[in-house]
């Protein structure tokens, strides 16, 4: 969505107040809780499991349409740490998630005898329960709810514990911790901006449920568009799935930690893609840049202000009337674009384009148009016919990528457009508009008509560049210090379902592709809609790897279903300048890093709608420094923000990425460790002290990693936070000293606008570059120091990860261990990787009350010239200057 489209939010949201009504109006005629449910009857076992029919128990309800007489459960015990209930009608194939688009976990060897979490059932009504075996916590419970199964609805209801503490069910932009009371996450993927309380760009119905026993996680495997209702009355906490088709397909897991919860969601959706070192630095983009002079300009300037630029970025201003596939030759020519291309590789730097899924319906004039209705690409009406909407560069039509001939047409676009050889040698893309997202108004019968009122492709606003004019780039830069199923035919009105979510945008095909269009293996988007964001992500990131074999690839989208993660990243979408939607970014990218495994996650910078100010656009430039995605980006009709506007923004994006580069492999090893098992790479407090009540509700400080304290000032034109410490030790990252949390709320002054709390969590062995620098490439030379953070026990730990930085499969890598105990610190080194002439320069060791008398490294005294003691920050250096390669050990006294 762009700003243009900002005003269709007002209206949207008053249309949410008519869905509840509408809701409300529905579920008041019947009381679903006095349906009948089902018995259970013909219980067997199976092997790891049971399986049974379940048999309407009375009179039916039939509150939303005709409630099935029969239903079919299959329950298995994956793993000792999860769960597998399937139900479902077993007399017709009702819609379930592909497996192409989802693949399902193998089941493991769990035991039946000895898991950690089991399923109990009661026969009649039937009610099902998931209980801890190691407290007798009951986790999740039916009882007392009927269970209903109709056509186009679906509910399962569970009590909860008073006050309980849920995470997730996104995306959204509500607190981290959703409120118990009165609840309503919807679960339709649309293009509407981030506005509170309301369905957002992507679906991810999973959450995770804490409480000072243990963690659980509850995931149902269905892209149908669905409410989540947590509600909280005189009987107590429930939460109830209200899904308008498919199937009920539950995995519940185990835990009993936070992030053995993320890693067993992990095993279920997939583990989180690496992506290449570089795209860890920070990214500048703008829509607005008119023309490919501007484009240079603004890496220019950045050069100028002493700012590191890694990559690049250009908004669809460089296409030929908004097409995808195209340059527009004036503007952006295509051997200017080339150049500036080369003169950023040249720079050590990467450059990046958005491709949108909306083909223009231009013969003759869009190839890409061409080439895909000669092949029969694009979605298509209940008739045969092309769907059509519009989107920017007016009527257009959609790729389906359920078509098996889509992927080869994709990548066929994907080599010519952007070929090293003779076109546009992009590192990258971004993938935007993918709900997918429309401009026509349900039921768009014009979309000709529409486009033209709506004054699409938009017009250009300036002249054109000279074309012969000199790139202000240059090449030097600063130094720095399964089977698919066909369409249900039991489903009476896809386009109007009985039972109306709670959908921000209205009508379901209102401003995206209608629900009765239909795929070419007969699925329909009212059961796969919210599965397309992620089908063109994973289609894209395969073509990406056909263009450049055998590299990682790094794609960044808006709209995700689970399991996004295992291919792409995520930005958090249309925000505005806001210290509102500033904070609210915390919780957005907590939700995708830490619960979703999307850990390439992060917001626009500043702010996209609207105008920033120098003092939140400071502050932005500091927070964005952690997020794991951190990229620049605002639209046209806004003032350009880019970090070098402003002296205070300048200065505080030189802060920030100098910590940032300077952790940069801390969090690359953390996101290596995510890849192997799903460790989340960004963590809320109580993932870490998850018995610390006062934790739970905190959503505006995080851990970077495990081990870093992030605490941002979150109020405008203020120069103080409130910050929450853990009963744990804490260093100051930049002075060292000391914090010994209590388990409660400190407040820090005196906080600069070019500065951000940052403090390391005790227990942690930091390997830092000893510098930053203005590109990885750059920075991949810099030596190393340790800085060694014990813990109240006197212990820290850390590690090392480095590989290619680019390379799908390593050939090589290199790995080092830290242990601190005892006053001493071992380093243990292993793998071929050439690391070459890298060192270790320096060993610092904090919270070291008096200067220490002797110092050793692998046996040997180091003089006094080589130890200095700051009796200010209680803090030690030493000069060890060892070869990255080496395993060595340091000791004193």
């Amino acid at each position: 969505m762009r700003l243009e489209k900002r005003a269709l939010i007002v209206p949207l949201l008053s249309s949410v107040i008519a869905n509840v009504g509408i809701v409300l109006a529905q579920n008041a005629t019947v009381n679903v809780d006095a349906c009948p449910g089902y018995n259970a009857t013909n219980v067997s076992n199976i092997r790891n499991g049971l399986k049974a029919d379940l048999v309407l128990a009375g009179k039916a309800c039939n509150v939303y349409g005709k409630d099935y007489e029969r239903l079919s459960l299959t329950l298995t015990y994956e793993t000792d740490n999860r769960i597998h209930l399937k139900i479902t009608d077993p007399s017709n194939s009702r819609y379930e998630v592909p497996e192409s688009v989802f693949p399902r976990p193998k089941s493991w060897d769990g035991n039946r005898d000895s898991p950690n979490i089991n399923f109990r059932y009661t026969k009649s009504p039937f009610s099902f329960a998931i209980t801890r075996k190691s407290t007798n916590e009951v986790l999740f419970n039916t009882t007392g709810y009927p269970l209903v199964f109709e056509p186009q609805y679906l509910r399962v209801k569970t009590s909860l514990p008073t006050n309980a503490n849920i995470y997730g069910l996104g995306e959204h932009s509500n607190s981290f911790r959703l409120p118990p009371e009165n609840t309503v996450r919807t679960l339709w993927n649309r293009d509407g901006g981030i506005p509170n309380g309301t369905n957002l760009y992507s679906d991810h119905p999973v959450y995770f449920e804490h409480r000072t026993t243990g963690t659980h996680g509850v995931f149902l495997l269905n892209s149908n568009g669905m409410d989540v209702k947590l509600q909280t009355a005189n009987s107590g906490t429930t939460l109830e799935y209200n899904v308008i088709g498919g199937i009920l397909d539950f995995y519940f897991l185990a835990g009993p930690s936070p992030v053995d919860v993320a890693r067993q969601y992990a095993a279920v959706a997939g583990l989180p893609a690496e992506i290449p070192y570089w795209g860890l630095g920070l990214h500048q983009c703008r829509y607005g840049y008119q023309n490919y002079y501007e484009v240079a300009q603004v890496v220019a300037n950045y050069s100028a202000a002493n700012i590191p630029l890694e990559t690049m970025w250009t908004d669809i201003d460089y296409m030929y009337e908004r097409l995808v596939f195209t340059n527009d030759p004036q503007y952006f020519p295509l051997s200017r674009m080339r150049e500036i291309v080369s003169d950023l590789h040249a720079r050590g730097q990467q450059y990046i384009v958005m491709v949108d899924p909306a083909v223009g319906v231009r013969p003759g004039i869009s190839k890409a148009y061409d080439r895909g209705q000669a092949l029969g690409v694009w979605m298509k009406n209940p008739d045969g016919s092309n769907f059509q909407g519009i989107v920017w560069p007016g009527v257009t039509v959609w790729p389906d990528w359920f078509n098996p001939k889509t992927p080869a047409y994709w990548a066929n676009e994907f080599q010519l457009f952007f070929n090293p050889q003779n076109g546009i040698d992009i590192d990258g893309v971004w993938i935007d508009m993918n709900e997918p997202s429309s401009f026509c108004t349900y039921p768009c019968a014009n979309p000709s008509a529409e486009a033209i009122s709506q004054t699409m492709p938009p017009s250009r606003t300036s002249p054109p560049p000279a074309s012969t004019l000199s790139l202000p780039i240059g090449t030097s830069i600063p130094s720095l210090g399964s089977n698919l199923l066909k369409r249900d035919s039991m489903y009476t009105n896809v386009l109007n379902p009985p039972y109306t979510i709670n959908n921000a945008g209205g009508n379901l095909s209102d401003r995206t592709a209608f629900t009765n269009v239909v795929h070419s293996n007969g699925l329909i988007e009212y059961d796969t809609h919210n599965l397309y964001g992620t089908m063109m992500s994973s289609t894209t990131r395969d073509a990406m790897a056909k263009r450049r074999p055998g590299l990682r690839t790094f794609v960044i989208t808006r709209s995700t279903f689970a399991g996004a993660g295992a291919k792409v990243g995520k930005w958090l979408g249309d925000n505005m300048s806001t210290w509102e939607d500033y904070r609210n970014s915390i919780a957005g990218m907590l939700g995708f890093a830490s619960l979703f495994q999307v850990p390439e996650v992060g917001s626009d910078v500043c702010g996209f709608g609207a105008n920033t100010t120098e003092t939140l656009c400071a502050r932005w430039a500091t927070l964005g420094a952690f997020n794991p995605f951190y990229r620049n980006h605002n639209v046209d009709t806004s003032i350009s923000q880019e970090f070098y506007r402003w002296p205070t923004v300048a200065q505080a994006a030189r802060n920030a990425i100098d910590m940032r580069y300077r952790l940069l492999d801390y969090f690359y090893t953390a996101l290596h460790q995510a890849h192997l098992d799903g460790t989340p790479v960004l963590q809320p407090l109580w993932f870490q002290y998850p018995k610390d009540t006062n934790t739970y509700g905190i959503d505006l400080q995080f851990l970077f990693g495990e081990s870093i304290l992030v605490s941002p000032v979150t109020q405008e034109n203020v120069t103080s936070v409130s910050v929450y410490f853990p009963d744990d030790v804490f260093y100051d990252f930049k002075s060292y000293a000391v914090t010994n949390g209590a388990g409660a709320t400190v407040d820090l002054s005196n906080i600069d606008y070019t500065e951000i709390p940052v403090h390391i969590r005790g227990g942690v062995v930091l390997p830092l570059r000893v510098s930053s620098a203005y590109t990885t490439k750059q920075l991949r030379k810099k030596d190393f120091e340790l800085v060694v953070a014990p813990d109240r026990s006197g212990k820290a730990s850390g590690s090392l990860y480095i590989d290619d930085g680019v390379s799908i499969t390593q050939a090589k890598t290199y790995t080092a261990r830290y242990i601190y105990s005892g006053k001493q610190l071992k380093v243990s080194t292993k793998g071929s990787f050439d690391v070459g002439g890298l060192k270790y320069r320096t060993v610092k060791v904090l919270g070291v009350e008096s200067a220490p008398s002797s110092v050793w490294l692998n046996g040997h005294m180091l003089a006094s010239s080589a130890i200095a003691y700051n009796s200010t920050s209680h803090s030690v250096a030493v000069n060890v200057t060892q070869p990255l390669t080496s395993s060595f050990t340091l000791k004193w006294t």
